[in-house]
């Protein structure tokens, strides 16, 4: 399994390493060598004429905390532009989508095999899930050094 992860991150880090995703910002916060930036993440239709009568409509505000070693260069309420590589958000939706998915299909599969009970076989898949997400966030800390973001003034 380890092998299949390696595989996955260096073929997304290979697949696009020079293109970068950009977002604008707002300097929120300035913490010594930390830069929060809040940016407006929205979705296709969120600028649609008629997103005042439809229910899928979303607009959603982040905060990105961003290590960087000259933070004292920037002010609060300063617009900034902030990217990344795209083959990180890549190796982002491998740990928080595909390999859960894996996971899930793989133990539903093998255990239903095993286990004639169908009720005893989901609430274990639900566990697995829980557990794997629980992993996940005990290694937050490793996860987010592995995900670096530029920051750079606008004005």
């Amino acid at each position: 399994m380890l092998r299949m992860v390696n595989f996955v991150g260096f073929f997304l880090s290979k697949m696009s390493d020079n293109e970068i995703i950009e977002h604008q910002g707002i300097i929120v916060g300035i913490n010594k060598k930390v830069v929060s930036v809040q940016i407006t993440n929205q979705s296709a239709c969120a600028s649609c004429h008629a997103k005042g009568a439809c229910s899928s409509s979303d607009l959603m505000d982040k905060i990105i905390e961003i290590n960087t070693p000259v933070a004292n260069l920037f002010n609060e309420g300063q617009i900034v532009s902030i990217g990344e590589k795209s083959s990180q958000g890549f190796i982002a939706v491998f740990w928080a989508y595909i390999l859960p998915t894996i996971l899930i299909l793989s133990y539903l599969i093998i255990s239903s095999q095993y286990i004639s009970n169908e009720i005893i076989v989901g609430l274990s898949t639900l566990g697995l899930v829980t557990l794997y997400f629980i992993v996940l966030y005990l290694f937050r800390s490793k996860l987010k050094n592995s995900f670096t973001f530029t920051i750079k003034n606008l004005y």
